[in-house]
């Protein structure tokens, strides 16, 4: 295994870059050489069109981002940042900041006016050279900083939307297509456990394999960033899986950190094996039904490298690789009628009447301890129209949050926003209680831990009734037996519950199978998918999107992969033409974990 770094090389070309800026000069916040107590928040590029900036300081400020510009011409400069208020209302935003230069602040608090856009922040002398710049967070509230624009000549703020893109590309003279091209036999895109599981097992049977993951540590929801222990049995894949899993924590527990340093451990030492941490993925090119690329940038840098392969795996979750080239997908929950996922021997409806955009919601988690002293806790007037009246000191599962009129892709930063307002809110209320005087957070997720988004539609698509009536197909490639929950939002039914908090239906199973079919795209030939976006309906997903299920789908995928290469196939022709090979294949994986 190769992990792929970015080093100093972009710094001297970020810097040489600004040494020909002119009259003005624009500077991606996530360029910044040194982030203090800032964090790289790359999870909405496609809806705001950067990675950026944030201070997630749990209430309290977080040290300075720091980096340094070339001015060639001094002068007096207008100084704009691009950014948002994130809870406008009658009060102070939760996210101010503002702006240094050469140590000295601007006038101007940032982070004040609804929505993406541009604040100005002030006018600022610099001379010729080096000049310092800061970002400097006024509350520990979840400040963003996009962009930071210099102009010597115009007071007038840069562009907005569309123009804002094409103006992006022209300041940081960015070419139409990556030019550095990378080839590899299998490029998995998503390194939560289904993408890893998948280059594990397509690696050992020889496959050279690219794993792209925007994050700088592996496991998506198992991640130390996220903190979902792991669930579901191993069926066929024990061996490769107990190298990613984790242990059964509470969920959010710091034990995640031991889990983290396995997976990373463990992915690191496989070899065929090129692992690009930190890089997203933002466009797949597919013609006459074929994948030809995957392109993806470094969510610091901006660096850019276009993947080429025969074959490629949508692990990511939100199945934007298939999304990007044109697959078939499905979002939301499907009429009781159109698969006949209607009501079990208890007489719960699983499906609704009719078609509506509800799914399973996203949770962020976060945790507390008792400090030795009182600790005392900002007041957050602007949480309090969301966690209301509810209290809390920690959270789990069930602090979720789904909407009908809110997509869990398009809308993700407006969902985790208010989740953070939820968990402010409550632990606001519970600090109300002198016995919690000593309570202290340590630890919130700004990652959004999604339970499902698009569905990619395969040649099978697995249903309720797949498992209510205990389907074992020819192609079974992966077996369960934990139950199936589907979880909906617990104001649906009690209206004076808080809207973040879920319930769950439940239906136990002796054990249920997921085909191969469900695996592969049914309309691009050469993509497969594992994990929450394979070939399902909405209660479909609601036993296999435990991690250890999306995991047997990741590696049944990477074992299929290998045989598309020995016969230069796509996925498809794997049923068709090699099944009994290929479900051999799986089945050896029983002899290798020794349990057979």
């Amino acid at each position: 295994m190769r992990l792929i770094y970015v080093g100093f090389l972009f710094i001297i070309s970020f810097l040489s870059q600004n040494l020909f800026a002119q009259n003005d000069l624009l500077i991606e916040a996530e360029n910044f050489l040194q982030k203090g107590g800032w964090v790289v928040d790359p999870q909405f590029v496609e809806q705001m069109g950067s990675p950026y900036l944030l201070a997630h300081g749990m209430g309290e400020p977080v040290e300075n981002a720091l980096t340094e510009m070339l001015i060639s011409q001094a002068g007096a400069y207008h100084v704009w940042a691009r950014t948002k208020n994130w809870v406008p209302g009658n009060w102070d935003p939760p996210g101010q900041f503002q702006i240094l230069v050469n140590g000295k602040a601007l006038d101007k608090k940032l982070g004040m006016t609804p929505g993406w856009g541009w604040e100005y922040a002030g006018s600022v002398n610099v001379g010729s050279g080096r000049n310092r710049i800061e970002l400097r967070d006024l509350t520990g509230f979840n400040g963003r900083c996009d962009a930071i624009y210099l102009n010597q000549t115009s007071n007038q703020p840069p562009p907005n939307g569309n123009e804002l893109i094409a103006w992006r590309k022209t300041k940081k003279s960015e070419s139409i297509a990556p030019e550095v091209i990378k080839k590899f036999d299998l490029v998995v895109t998503g390194g939560g456990l289904a993408g890893c599981a998948a280059a594990i097992a397509a690696a050992e049977e020889g496959l050279s394999v690219a794993l792209i993951h925007d994050r700088p540590v592996l496991g998506g929801n198992a991640s130390s960033e996220i903190r979902v222990h792991t669930l579901g049995i191993y069926g066929k894949f024990e061996r490769i899986l107990k190298l990613i899993d984790t242990e059964h924590y509470p969920n959010g527990s710091s034990d995640a950190l031991y889990d983290q340093e396995k997976r990373d451990r463990n992915m690191k030492a496989i070899s065929n094996i090129d692992l690009y941490l930190n890089w997203r993925a933002y466009d797949a090119y597919a013609e006459n039904d074929l994948i030809r690329h995957v392109d993806a940038r470094h969510t610091s840098s901006g660096e850019r490298i276009r993947f080429e392969a025969p074959l490629y795996v949508d692990a990511t979750g939100d199945g934007w690789i298939g999304y990007w080239a044109g697959a078939e997908f499905s979002y939301g929950r499907e009429s009781v009628y159109k698969y006949g996922e209607a009501w079990d021997e208890w007489g719960e409806l699983w499906s609704p009447e009719e078609a509506d955009n509800f799914v399973m919601g996203s949770s962020v988690l976060w945790q507390t301890h008792q400090a030795d002293q009182v600790v005392n806790f900002p007041e957050v007037p602007w949480a309090k129209d969301v966690a209301e009246d509810h209290v809390a000191i920690a959270g789990e599962w069930y602090w979720e949050f789904s909407r009908n009129d809110l997509h869990q892709v398009d809308d993700a930063e407006e969902i985790r926003d208010h989740m953070h307002r939820a968990i402010y809110g409550s632990f606001a209320n519970a600090k109300k209680d002198p016995l919690n005087s000593h309570y202290k957070i340590n630890w919130v997720s700004y990652l959004v831990g999604k339970r499902e988004s698009r569905r990619l539609v395969g040649d099978h698509i697995f249903t309720f009734k797949d498992v209510t009536e205990l389907r074992k197909f020819s192609d079974s490639v992966v077996v369960e037996k934990r139950e199936i929950d589907v979880h909906f939002q617990q104001n649906l039914e009690d209206e004076t519950k808080p809207d973040f908090l879920s319930k769950a239906l439940f239906y136990k199973t002796p054990h249920y199978y997921i085909p191969y079919r469900s695996l592969y795209s049914r309309n691009i030939n050469n993509l497969f998918m594992a994990g929450r976006c394979f070939s399902c309906s909405h209660v479909g997903l609601g036993g296999p999107r435990v991690m250890r299920t999306t995991g047997q789908m990741g590696a049944a995928v990477g074992f299929a992969a290998s045989l598309c290469k020995k016969y230069q196939v796509n996925p498809r022709a794997i049923y068709t033409n090699h099944l009994q090979e290929y479900m051999d294949l799986i089945l050896q994986q029983q002899w290798r974990n020794g349990t057979f």
